[in-house]
């Protein structure tokens, strides 16, 4: 037997949750322009405002405690990650501009092949 994934199903006040932070992103955004005349302290405390509010509705709802422990455990698995020392990142990217280096020579080549035979031999244009 297979083990499938079990599924939450999400509350209709989880939904609610998550529509309010979007209208308070909304709304902090709205804000932002809607105070054009005043000063830039004053449009940015909308901003952040608005965002904040929408970050405390979505912390409640399950969506954002899921998203919350996805983070975490992203920046768990991140620090297994074996970062490639300065020598072996050089290298790496010596061989990679290699490489292109020798595509672009490779297609500037097919290309002017195949001007060749379709200019000069086919049409004969190029005469």
């Amino acid at each position: 037997m297979s083990n499938q994934p079990v599924q939450t199903v999400s509350t209709s006040s989880d939904k609610l949750k998550v529509a309010l932070a979007i209208v308070a992103v909304l709304a902090g955004v709205v804000g932002f322009f809607v105070l054009s005349s005043q000063s830039t302290a004053v449009r940015a405390l909308a901003l952040v405002a608005g965002l904040l509010v929408a970050v405390g509705f979505a912390w409640t709802s399950a969506q954002g405690r899921g998203f919350v422990g996805f983070a975490k455990e992203s920046v768990r698995e991140t620090k297994k990650v074996v970062w490639p020392t300065r020598k072996e990142a050089m290298q790496i990217t010596a061989i990679v501009f290699a490489f292109v280096l020798i595509m672009a020579i490779f297609l500037w080549g097919t290309d002017k092949l195949l001007e060749f035979l379709l200019y000069d031999v086919i049409l004969g244009w190029k005469q």
